[in-house]
């Protein structure tokens, strides 16, 4: 699903915020990747999404060599991932209904389906209420709930999540981890940078740890060991 071979990625001057990362993740794996503030999680992230290009390297993700993946095929691409986005990145001039529902109406969804389906997920985390407003006029909790289903949506073979729980409480932040588990059990492969380690523990999952770009440990699923 995912291959990384020895990939940089560097800013100007000469700010490194990935350096030689390898690493591999198999399809169907759930996968929290870790570290402080400035490590690099986020880049990574933009990197697997085909938002940022390496410095250096070979990407390869859900089957597409990164480096010459074009404007043309890039929206086939997006197709397979779903981002949850850490600023959220909703749509100010749609409804919140309307926002989930987003991914379906480029699939070329019928208007029914896609209120059907968006309003059922909506109810999972308690936001039908407010399907028919405006994204500004929710909290950032709220807003979050709603960038993270709309990721889910349309049912991608890969999510990836840039602190999908950062603005939620702990009760919320267990219902989108819920989400998160319920998409990989049905065999999509999750990407998570999350700053809750003790819930990710807690969980058993394979735990990726960047510091400076770098990859210093690599935690199997259920296992303290680093391989």
């Amino acid at each position: 699903m995912i291959d990384l071979h020895k990939v940089s990625k560097i800013y100007p001057p000469q700010q490194v915020a990935l350096s030689g990362v390898n690493l591999s993740i198999s399809e169907g794996e759930f996968v929290c990747i870790a570290g402080a503030s400035g490590a690099g999680k986020s880049t990574l992230l933009r990197v697997l999404f085909g938002s940022e290009v390496p410095s250096e390297g070979d990407s390869i993700v859900v089957g597409r060599n990164m480096s010459s993946l074009t404007q043309r095929n890039l929206p086939g691409f997006r197709r397979d991932v779903g981002f949850i986005f850490q600023d959220y990145k909703l749509l100010s001039d749609r409804t919140v209904l309307q926002n989930v529902t987003f991914p379906l109406e480029v699939q070329g969804y019928s208007k029914a389906v896609r209120s059907s389906l968006g309003l059922k997920l909506l109810e999972t985390v308690g936001l039908e209420g407010v399907a028919s407003r405006r994204p500004v006029t929710l909290s950032g909790g709220e807003q979050q709930r709603v960038a993270v289903l709309r990721a889910l949506i349309h049912r991608p073979k890969l999510i990836l999540a840039d602190e999908p729980t950062g603005n939620l409480d702990p009760k919320m932040t267990e219902t989108v981890f819920d989400l998160l588990l319920a998409a990989n059990r049905s065999g999509v492969t999750v990407v998570v940078a999350s700053h809750d380690l003790a819930l990710v523990e807690r969980l058993g999952l394979r735990t990726i740890v960047l510091d400076r770009g770098k990859i210093i440990g690599d935690f199997a699923k259920n296992s303290g060991r680093s391989t």
